[in-house]
């Protein structure tokens, strides 16, 4: 049995759970598209993807982690947040994730909500918040999204047309 085969179709795996990953806030979908993508130029013995290539990626993968907290802070503060709502919204995504898309969507907003509201905040100051702190999660979701997919591009243009 050839087992560079089996490595290859692992890889791909951990890479699809990788970009699930990137919009599943509770899973670590970027270093796991990495993970996945060190797998295959190891299956591939670094012969198409070597050092150099694998610390572009890694490095966009640390990339894509500032960004997702980055933006999810700035969207909250933006729209005049604490750092309560912030944390709510974290908390809302993890929660929300176990009410599938729905969930991913309304889970940072309520949590950033109800977090505000615990700490004093009127109704009006709660709900910018929230949709500042939902904001910054879309937006945040997107950027990782984004270079996930980037990643994947190089990775498969050095595979197939680099040396």
């Amino acid at each position: 049995m050839d087992w560079t085969v089996i490595w290859w179709i692992l890889a791909a795996l951990i890479v699809v759970g990788g970009l699930v990953g990137a919009v599943i806030s509770s899973l670590p979908g970027v270093p796991l598209v990495f993970g996945g993508l060190l797998l295959a130029a190891w299956a591939d013995g670094f012969e198409h993807v070597g050092a150099t290539t694998l610390s572009i990626l890694g490095g966009l993968a640390v990339l894509a982690w500032l960004l997702d907290f980055l933006a999810a802070a700035l969207g909250a503060k933006k729209l005049g947040a604490s750092q309560r709502a912030f944390w709510g919204a974290a908390f809302g995504a993890l929660v929300g994730m176990f009410f599938g898309i729905p969930g991913l969507l309304l889970g940072p907003f309520v949590g950033a909500v109800v977090a505000e509201l615990s700490g004093g905040r009127t109704m009006n100051e709660a709900g910018r918040a929230g949709y500042g702190a939902w904001l910054g999660v879309i937006i945040g979701t997107a950027a990782k999204l984004a270079i996930a997919f980037l990643m994947v591009g190089i990775f498969a243009f050095k595979l197939l047309l680099g040396s």
